[in-house]
């Protein structure tokens, strides 16, 4: 006979499974956010809302949550899984460029957002209650931005780029606030300045840990498991090492998050990486569903009724204040205007962690009951905001992305897919024809240009074009250099033609290198350095002029082309004879003339 089964704990999983069932295909056929969706939908069925009326409404509770606190638990792997996953599109050397960013500006706007924010809570909070709330308040929602950003491809652009920075410092940032909760609670014996200290260290030899154990044991763990027979050993070794990780950085009071991005990272050099991301997708998208669910639950309907004018005018003071300070802050590092705007409007709401410390405070009587609830809410409803605050910010964003300087369009990285492309050097006029007729061949491609303001023009036309210097070898190893079909260098400068082939050639011996060509001498000098192909413009202006002029004559097109393909073989055999030593180029074949006569 089968055991009693727990009806109620199933039951909150199945409303979640059928809100994700029918709230994704819903609010996309809406043209919705998904993350306002899950959003809406926990605030409505969570315990404040359908749930309050299970005392009225006989059997309502069956299609609403009682316990969010079990649901919150499952629900906090999705943010851990959409970090790891995070992790495993970066690698530790693209991290450290941007360690300006996290510790600079990451650490400026934690700690000055904090300061002002406390200052305008002492207005009707006790002043340990204000602090509190403003180290709450300052965090922004890692989940909400990165999902967000994701969902548009946007985490390789500059936006993208200095959103993230931010948020990494703010998940470590998790450690010293919490100790700071925990000593204005009266649970530290240590100095303030001790205990941060410890703290800290700890933190630091717990991601040290982390870091070295996994350099050595997780290329063997996987070596060991990556079997097509038994991919469910593949599959149990991704989660063991995402959740493991994120495990031992929450045993020392990290978030959980930033330890399974420390394992992304590692794993991000290996050569699983492509497949411990595809098998970790479907795990990461359901969970972190589920968390924006939990999200939406943790609005009290009650409080937001009794206090809507307190509340949203909270809202809409927190987003100012903290969306002024980030713009500010932005400025000061000499950020574009439009990425500056853009990340103050998508960090201006408060983040996951703030229920982590209001409930802290709460448990430690720094807050009372009725605190905790409100300002539960105000963060609640502003992460709710993020989407439409996104919408708004990259509208208002675009009217300045014409004016984008260099800076702006360097941080416009190409991506990192590893995919296979042609990379075109130069997207002028003799670029763009390059491009189109790779298109129309169906051959992907990648495009780079010096000219950022043109550059800036053919991305808001959705063209594969990034701006860079095509000489610098850590530049084209960026554009996926390792993996190129083939480069072609339509620039018309012919020192930085040499140069680039020069760079090209030397990183990759393999290469199948075109080159725009002066003339016969600099074609020759060409093949010298290595190109498989160069195309004098001297000598492919008197071919096509003397196909024109027997087309024009009357001469057959056949024979025409035939002879044209011969003698453009002819000056390429000369110009590598000319070359002075062995090249990479195509020996070209030798063509039969025809023997049509004209009719």
């Amino acid at each position: 006979m089968a055991g009693a089964v727990d009806l109620s704990a199933l039951k909150d999983a199945l409303v979640v499974l059928g809100t994700a069932g029918v709230v994704v295909p819903l609010v996309r056929r809406l043209h919705v956010s998904p993350v306002i969706g899950f959003l809406a939908a926990g605030a409505v069925m969570g315990p404040t809302g359908v749930g309050s009326l299970s005392s009225y409404v006989p059997y309502i509770d069956w299609i609403a949550i009682s316990e969010r606190e079990t649901i919150a638990r499952i629900a906090e792997f999705g943010v851990v899984f959409l970090l790891f996953v995070i992790g495993l599109e970066l690698s530790l050397a693209r991290l450290m460029t941007m360690r300006r960013l996290v510790f600079g500006l990451g650490g400026l706007q934690v700690v000055v957002s904090t300061i002002i924010v406390a200052l305008l809570a002492q207005l009707v909070l006790p002043s340990e209650a204000a602090l509190v709330v403003a180290a709450g308040l300052a965090l922004s929602s890692t989940a909400i931005v990165v999902e967000v950003l994701a969902g548009q491809k946007r985490m390789a652009s500059a936006t993208g780029r200095v959103n993230f920075a931010v948020l990494l410092l703010q998940d470590l940032a998790v450690v010293p606030v919490l100790f700071l909760v925990g000593t204005m609670g009266g649970h530290s014996d240590r100095s303030v300045l001790v205990g941060l200290g410890y703290a800290l260290g700890l933190a630091v030899l717990t991601i040290a840990a982390i870091v070295i154990a996994g350099h050595f044991l997780l290329r063997p763990l996987f070596r060991l498991v990556a079997n097509p027979e038994n991919p469910e050993l593949f599959i149990a070794a991704t989660l063991f090492v995402a959740i493991g990780a994120g495990v031992a950085a929450a045993s020392e009071g990290l978030s959980m998050a930033l330890g399974a991005f420390i394992a992304g990272l590692l794993l991000a050099e290996t050569e699983y990486r492509r497949a411990i991301e595809a098998t970790i997708e479907p795990f990461k998208s359901l969970l972190l569903g589920v968390f924006f669910f939990t999200v939406g639950m943790s609005v009290d309907l009650t409080v937001v009724v009794r206090y809507p004018l307190l509340i949203v005018g909270a809202v809409l003071a927190l987003v100012l204040v903290k969306g002024l300070l980030i713009f500010g802050l932005c400025r000061l590092y000499r950020l574009p205007k439009a990425v500056s705007i853009e990340t103050a409007f998508l960090l201006a709401s408060a983040g996951e962690f703030a229920f982590v410390v209001f409930t802290l405070a709460t448990q430690l009587s720094i807050l009372t009951p009725e605190q905790s609830a409100l300002v539960v809410a105000i963060a609640s409803l502003s992460m709710a905001s993020i989407p439409l605050l996104g919408v708004l910010g990259r509208r208002i964003a675009r009217r300045y992305e014409l004016a984008v300087p260099v800076e702006a369009a360097a941080l416009e990285g190409p991506p990192e897919d590893k995919q296979r492309r042609a990379i075109v050097v130069g997207y002028g006029r003799v670029g763009r024809l390059v491009a189109e007729m790779l298109s129309e061949h169906k051959i992907a491609y990648l495009a780079v240009d010096a000219n950022a303001k043109a550059v800036a023009r053919w991305r808001e036309d959705k063209k594969p074009v990034y701006w860079g210097d095509a000489t610098n070898a850590a530049f084209l190893e960026r554009c996926g250099l390792a993996e190129a079909s083939a480069l072609v260098v339509t620039i018309d400068q012919p020192r930085q033609i040499e140069a680039v082939v020069t760079t090209a050639r030397a990183l990759r011996p393999d290469l199948v290198i075109v080159a725009r060509s002066r003339d016969a001498d600099h074609a020759s000098k060409l093949y010298a350095l290595g190109v498989t192909d160069a195309v004098p413009e001297t000598i492919e202006a008197s071919l096509q002029l003397s196909e024109a002029a027997l087309a024009g004559l009357g001469v057959p097109a056949g024979p025409v082309i035939a002879s044209i393909h011969e003698r453009r073989d002819v000056f390429r055999r000369e110009l590598q004879t000319a070359a002075g030593r062995e090249t990479h180029a195509v020996k070209p074949k030798r063509t039969r003339r025809s023997a049509v006569t004209p009719s």
